[in-house]
């Protein structure tokens, strides 16, 4: 009779944890108040690099590589259920020019109050995402055709009303530009075609002048030749 293969326990204090708790000093997170070592204080390590992994640092809003997670699972989960969902896609207006005129330090801050804005206008099941720069996502799961242009709306006006007081006394107002895209329900998309999509009603809102929101007028004449094609391969194989 075979032996079942021993498994061998790490001691703790043998981990090199070193580089990981510079990580989390550097990024100002609160290191673990437990034993150190302790099973309670190894986890609240791990949670917190989990969550500095997941977060923007400048913002603390899911980061893009978190995004494109819940954008692929939302795709999925709008194929599956049928349920509407929204993808707005956000531009800071003239964001160069901040920096260029009062600094980098001037731009963090305006950053900083537009994630702000945004987070405090939508609903807390929605994900707010810092994905570039200056430009900002928001996924709205269960979001009706007939409500995403008045959600857009809002957040551009709750933007353009924030004030960004800066060290010197100067105040400054942003603005931004908004696209916005539905994901085709019951149809087998991907996140890509999605992004795309936000995407060119983005560039219609900066064309148009700026410091407005666009958005897709149709969803179900806006099926691409792509996702025809993968709805055609996914109803194959279903039928094999």
């Amino acid at each position: 009779m075979e032996s079942s293969p021993q498994t061998t326990l790490i001691n703790p204090h043998e981990l090199q944890l070193d580089l990981a708790l510079q990580l989390l000093q550097q990024a100002g997170a609160l290191l673990p108040e437990a034993e150190p070592y302790s099973e309670a204080w190894l986890q609240a390590v791990i949670d917190a690099l989990c969550d500095l992994s997941s977060k923007d640092a400048l913002t603390g809003l899911v980061n893009r590589r978190s995004f494109e997670m819940a954008l692929s699972r939302e795709v999925d989960r709008v194929a599956r259920s049928g349920e509407p969902a929204l993808l707005l896609m956000l531009d800071i207006d003239h964001f160069k020019s901040v920096n260029d005129t009062h600094g980098h330090a001037a731009g963090d801050l305006v950053i900083q109050a537009v994630a702000r804005a945004v987070e405090q206008t939508v609903r807390p099941m929605d994900t707010v995402a810092r994905v570039g720069g200056e430009e900002f996502a928001v996924i709205l799961p269960n979001c009706p055709a007939t409500f995403g242009a008045t959600v857009a709306e809002r957040i551009r006006e709750r933007v353009a009303a924030s004030v960004v007081q800066l060290p010197s006394g100067v105040s400054l107002q942003a603005t931004v530009s908004l696209g916005g895209a539905f994901a085709p329900q019951w149809v087998r998309s991907s996140s890509l075609l999605w992004m795309e999509r936000a995407d060119r009603q983005l560039y219609r809102a900066k064309a148009e002048g700026r410091n407005r929101a666009c958005l897709e007028m149709q969803v179900e004449s806006l099926v691409s030749a792509e996702e025809k094609g993968m709805l055609f391969a996914v109803t194959q194989q279903d039928s094999e």
